[in-house]
């Protein structure tokens, strides 16, 4: 009868020890549960349970002396499931009964074995598992040797089975409530580290919300200087926090060089001297990096937990609250260097010399600068009542009908008359873009006030009229003079007066091709069409403009070459005109090329037209530069002492060319010479 007896009286107590622990989720009340339910019925003076994760690594203890609770140290734990009785148990997976503890090496001898050190004793432990499950461990020690035998063994190895699924709930479920603290804590972070886009605000978000989660005297935020590379505090809260700010730190110094390099944060629960924050007397840290794209910019530090020791979750929280707080910063750095343009934008529109308009695409006026309202005359208010068609003569066939030319992002340019309050016109120049404005699309429309530039145009031009009025004339008379002076001399006349007479011809010539030229461009550019067109051999066009240079060239012992097929196919022009227009690059080489150098001229058939060009050895022409060259009165920078000019013929040879359907450009490299092309229609062609 004792034997059912006593198996009944196990049987009630293990289903009120079920009871107990189903009746609970938090895992130190169901530890406190098993080790009061083991002691009450096996046993023993003081007990343990130590839980395990899956890696078999203690993750939470409770120790009871009597009735007390015992604080424990991360090392303790350590030392006992990796020497003592039960790393014994763990590794082995079965209970073990110890009945004289100075007698088996499997149990750790310390200083603190007992409260009273009262030498030998007797200990039981068994393994808690669930589900095949290595959950824990629970040890009981009796203050005398003997004290537990074999039934208590067995005693004890039913509570652990009944407690191995209890702990393994109580244990997920803490997991689970951490997670769920640190997935609130992280989204509560977020929402407050993204409420604003100003750097110290979202400083100051940062360390608020850290240091409401991790519950601790002191946080800091540091950010790597791109200049010397130290780490320079940015912002602090909490106690000493007035000392914090401006400190740098070497990111080569102690933890937070592990921190920067390997981008994983850490947590130092004894400080030593390398691993300090500024003006902070600290006993406990933890660093977690700040993070943007992969990169470390920062570190975020938090001092003295207010409890004992920092929580386990405390570095995940830090380390997602550095990783929200990297694309912050990131962003609010981006709004900072935004709004910085932005004024710098603002100042240079308002302080620009020039009239700045932004209209939307309908063309309604949306802001104006200073200049525009001084140069209009118009006040703010009414400027922006008005359409960009109401200020200025709109150049459709630049801008498309409904803006379309401009929708692709390139600057329109053209001359215009600026309509001014009081009914007055200004000439400007217009150039017209897409642009961003007030988060929109928009156009920006530069007007350049030209007035003075249309002066000296008209001065230029009463000075071109005044050439080809009062200089031609005398000029006809100094040419038929010295015609009439060579037919007066008689046939033997002396040499030096012929060179002499045949020097001043040649610069009468010159002077009578410019002013043609002048007056060419002016007729030109009018629109007045060439003059008289014919059929005209290209070999016949290069041997007259050889003819009237060569003098020149051989004063200068230049060679010049010829390379001209005679077979060539008729161009169609203004003979005089064209002749005009080799003569000027023959001369333009013959001036560019040094003494004794090389010049050629020639002409080849290229498909319905006839390609010519002049090659010269000359300095060459900077890529910049060759396509300005062409443009009236324009003159490259040149060095002292080397040739110049007016810029007249290059600009006249284009009007010339274009004018009569062709094309002129050049082709050169520094110190390689320079070869003007240009090509002719074919009298074929135009027949």
């Amino acid at each position: 009868m004792a034997e059912p007896q006593t198996s009944r009286t196990e049987l009630e107590l293990l289903y009120r020890v079920s009871r107990e622990l189903a009746s609970a989720l938090d895992l130190r009340t169901v530890l406190q549960r098993v080790l009061f339910a083991a002691m009450e019925n096996v046993g023993g003076e003081r007990g343990s349970i130590v839980v395990l994760d899956d890696n078999a690594n203690p993750i939470d203890a409770t120790i009871v002396y009597g009735r007390e609770f015992h604080e424990h140290t991360t090392q303790q734990l350590r030392d006992t499931v990796e020497r003592g009785l039960a790393g014994w148990v763990i590794r082995n997976r079965k209970a073990a009964l110890v009945p004289d503890t100075s007698k088996d090496e499997r149990w750790l001898r310390r200083p603190d074995d007992s409260i009273e050190k009262s030498g030998a004793k007797s200990a039981i432990c068994a393994p808690l598992l669930a589900r095949e499950r290595l959950v824990g461990v629970l040890t009981l020690v009796h203050p005398q040797t003997g004290a537990f035998e074999e039934k208590h063994l067995k005693l004890m190895q039913a509570i652990a089975d009944q407690a191995g699924i209890a702990v393994l709930n109580a244990r997920l479920y803490a997991e689970s409530q951490r997670q769920a603290r640190v997935m609130t804590a992280l989204a509560e972070g977020a929402m407050a580290i993204n409420a604003s886009l100003r750097m110290e605000e979202v400083l100051n978000n940062v360390l608020e919300q850290t240091m409401r989660a991790l519950q601790v005297e002191t946080v800091a935020l540091a950010l790597i200087d791109s200049s010397s590379g130290e780490l320079v505090f940015r912002a602090a809260a909490g106690k000493g926090n007035e000392g914090i700010i401006g400190n740098r730190l070497p990111t080569t110094r102690g933890a937070v060089t592990r921190v920067i390099q390997e981008g994983r944060g850490v947590v130092i629960p004894s400080v030593s001297r390398e691993d300090y924050l500024p003006g902070v007397q600290a006993r406990a840290l933890a660093i977690a990096p700040i993070h943007v794209q992969g990169r470390v910019i920062g570190i975020l530090t938090a001092v003295n937990p207010l409890s004992r020791a920092f929580d386990p979750d405390a570095l995940l929280v830090m380390s997602g609250i550095g990783s929200l707080a990297g694309t912050t910063i990131q962003n609010a750095h981006l709004f900072e260097q935004l709004q910085a343009a932005h004024r710098r934008y603002r100042e240079l529109f308002e302080d620009s010399v020039d009239a700045i308009l932004i209209t939307d695409w309908d063309g309604n006026i949306l802001e104006a600068n200073r200049r525009a309202v001084t140069l209009t005359g118009y006040d703010e208010e009414k400027l922006r009542g008005l359409s960009i068609d109401q200020v200025h003569e709109v150049n459709w066939n630049k801008i498309g009908l409904e803006f379309e030319n401009l929708r692709n992002g390139e600057t329109q340019k053209y001359e215009s008359t600026l309509h001014c309050a009081g009914e007055s016109t200004i000439p400007v120049e217009i150039y017209v873009h897409r642009v961003q404005f007030a988060e929109s699309d928009a156009l920006q429309w530069i007007l350049h006030d030209i007035r003075e530039r249309k002066a000296l145009d008209e001065l230029r031009d009463d000075l071109t009229a005044m050439i080809y009025h009062d200089l031609r004339s005398p000029l006809a008379n100094i040419i038929s003079s010295l015609d009439v002076l060579d037919s007066l001399l008689p046939p033997e006349k002396d040499e030096a007066i012929q060179s002499v007479l045949r020097i001043a011809q040649h610069a009468a010539d010159r002077i009578q091709r410019l002013i043609n030229s002048l007056l060419d461009i002016h007729r030109l550019e009018s629109g007045q069409p060439v003059g008289t067109l014919q059929a005209v051999p290209p070999v016949l066009l290069i041997e007259r403009a050889v003819e009237d240079v060569r003098a020149t060239a051989e004063m200068r012992k230049q060679s010049l070459r010829t390379n001209v097929d005679r077979d060539l196919p008729h161009v169609w022009v203004d003979a005089n005109m064209i002749r005009r227009v080799l003569i000027n690059l023959l001369e333009n080489a013959i001036k560019f090329t040094p003494l004794e150098g090389d010049i050629e001229i020639g002409a080849a058939a290229e498909k319905d037209q006839v390609r010519f060009w002049v090659q010269d050895s000359g300095p060459g022409i900077p890529p910049a530069d060759q396509e300005r060259i062409f443009t009236k009165f324009t003159r490259l920078r040149k060095e002292e002492g080397a040739p110049g000019g007016l810029g007249i013929g290059l600009a006249f040879c284009r009007l010339a060319v274009e004018s009569h359907g062709g094309r002129i450009w050049v082709e050169s490299e520094p110190g390689h010479g320079a070869r003007f092309i240009l090509t002719l229609p074919t009298a074929e062609k135009t027949t």
